[in-house]
């Protein structure tokens, strides 16, 4: 039987955390319980401070159980192109910055049971040798030693990869319910509205000092233009099982190539990807190369994930905006969001209690936003303003995109999602759609 569920949901048992009921007072409100809330919490309690974590839900229960769990500061070919845009001092932050994550995890993870495995990661290429040689010259370049290799284990020809070592997989949720026992948490807290230092719940109000957005897509609208800064993109996965297990974890450096990599007797494969509210090749693109090149492997699980993507390719690691003091957000994470969040984690801990951060300047919120996405970005938002439908996104209005495949209603310019009953799915809308 096929379960329309992701494999970190199986058999996994998070600790539970009581409903806020009535006022508080905390020094730092981190509003949001997926990985880069709770990463937040953990170093907060750790540092001594003051702290407290609203989830509307239940931890984990949005972007976090969805990810395909790798950790890697390899995130594409991304290199080359971060030496061209923002310079070798920078390039090299951004890879410092995740090694450090990476690095951090390993500590954790290596204190419990999460199935934490290190591996190599590797970027493929089915036709383009030249694209990985630049990248491992970029690498070089900026002091890091790639590996370029002709040999894959893939089931099919490639012409090499660009592999980085020491990288690592991991179970999300068996990691989040060993660091979470014990941090102020409190689920089913839905913050309704923000006030000048105060976050209303449904049963009573939240004043604070500092604030983390760390819900996936940021839920204030009014400063930091963050809607015009990000779109969201799905992709898709299926577990085969009883896989022949990988060492490594590949992925195609083409847009709409695949992802490959093991979980015990499973092969975790990924794909299909398209902007939010359009047209992809989704789980029948995935399940195509499984008929070609897994023949008689079982499908058992499929799920898909939906990634909050910046201008240039860099997370909004930092201060929300210069209208919003004592507010940090961390989103836009590009479909690396494990590493990411760790990452993130790292330099708002260091923020919030005023010491330096050596990576922070690079993934500052409020740095130039002139890219060709924004103008992408723009135009999809006016299009989808002035589109005639009966179905419009309670965010900022834009004409919602009926999605056949996840049976959903979606915003093309944001990503915010609804099911067939017009519930909300995911952010950045913040309540169902008016019947």
């Amino acid at each position: 039987m096929v379960e329309m569920r992701s494999i970190w949901t199986e058999n996994i048992s998070l600790p539970q955390f009581k409903q806020l009921k009535g006022s508080k007072k905390t020094d730092v409100l981190i509003i949001g319980g997926g990985m880069a809330g709770i990463l937040c919490a953990y170093f907060l309690e750790k540092a001594g401070v003051n702290y407290a974590l609203v989830e509307g839900g239940r931890i984990c229960s949005g972007i976090t159980k969805n990810t395909t769990a790798k950790i890697t500061s390899q995130h594409g070919l991304i290199y080359q192109k971060l030496l061209k845009s923002i310079g070798t001092e920078r390039a090299k932050m951004y890879l410092d910055a995740n090694q450090d994550a990476v690095r951090k995890y390993a500590r954790l993870c290596r204190r419990m049971d999460c199935d934490y495995e290190v591996r190599h990661a590797y970027v493929y290429s089915r036709n383009d040798r030249k694209k990985l040689e630049d990248e491992a010259d970029a690498l070089t370049r900026i002091g890091f030693q790639p590996r370029l290799t002709d040999q894959c284990e893939l089931p099919f020809q490639t012409v090499g990869a660009v592999g980085f070592a020491e990288q690592a997989s991991f179970h999300p949720l068996k990691f989040v319910s060993g660091i979470a026992k014990g941090l102020k948490i409190y689920e089913n807290t839905f913050v309704k509205e923000l006030k000048e230092q105060e976050a209303v719940t449904e049963h009573g109000e939240i004043t604070f000092q500092k604030l983390i957005f760390a819900t996936h897509f940021p839920i204030d609208n009014k400063h930091g233009m963050y809607p015009l800064k990000m779109y969201q993109h799905r992709s898709y996965v299926i577990a085969l099982k009883d896989a022949q297990p990988l060492n490594g974890m590949y992925i195609d450096e083409a847009k709409h190539g695949m992802s490959f990599r093991s979980y015990r007797e499973y092969l975790l494969l990924g794909g299909g990807s398209h902007r939010t509210g359009e047209k992809g090749g989704n789980w029948e693109e995935i399940r195509n190369c499984a008929r070609l090149y897994y023949p008689n492997l079982d499908e058992k699980y499929y799920w898909a994930a939906q990634d909050c993507m910046t201008l240039d390719g860099i997370p909004y690691i930092g201060r929300y905006s210069r209208g919003l003091p004592g507010c940090y957000v961390a989103t836009g994470f590009n479909k690396w969001g494990m590493t990411s969040s760790m990452a993130a984690a790292s330099i708002l801990t260091d923020l919030i209690l005023e010491k330096e951060n050596p990576y922070a300047q690079v993934f500052n919120p409020s740095r130039n936003m002139i890219k060709p996405q924004l103008f992408v970005n723009g135009a999809t938002a006016v299009k989808n303003l002035l589109t005639v439908s009966g179905k419009r996104c309670p965010h900022l209005g834009c004409a919602l995109k009926w999605n056949k495949t996840e049976h959903s209603w979606d915003c093309p310019c944001h990503g915010s999602r609804f099911d067939g009953f017009g519930k909300l799915l995911d952010n950045p809308a913040t309540g169902d759609l008016k019947k």
